[in-house]
């Protein structure tokens, strides 16, 4: 399995960790006003990164050079500059706004370098 899959299924670990201990403490305490975090958190955070990891594992010839470890660099530097931004937005705290919407910025041209990987030709292994 390429290192890059492996990256991403243990990130996406992390992240499921994190989104359950938020889910847990919004039921424990009945308090659900950081139900959008949570939901960024685990589709975002989980499900996105290990659907990632996912693909570079089944199109290894994909997974090697810069433009697959750039776009892993920025979508898990955007998840975790805007994820916590996101969690202190919803706390109360309209003054980190401009970083969620860098974080954001940068999880869109994550999305965008993926989209670029996907739809780059070459690469591929050959198919039996």
């Amino acid at each position: 399995m390429p290192r890059i899959s492996r990256f991403y299924f243990g990130i996406a670990i992390v992240f499921l960790m994190i989104g359950i201990g938020l889910g847990l403490k919004m039921a424990i305490t009945q308090d659900h006003a950081m139900a959008p975090v949570h939901a960024h958190i685990n589709l975002l955070g989980w499900v996105t990164s290990a659907l990632f990891g996912g693909y570079y594992a089944l199109n290894p010839g994909k997974a090697h050079g810069w433009l697959p470890r750039a776009q892993c660099f920025i979508y898990t530097l955007g998840l975790i500059v805007m994820l916590p931004g996101l969690y202190w937005l919803y706390d109360g705290n309209p003054a980190i706004e401009p970083v969620v919407a860098i974080g954001s910025m940068a999880v869109a041209l994550g999305v965008a370098l993926f989209a670029m990987v996907v739809f780059t030709p070459g690469r591929e292994l050959p198919t039996t």
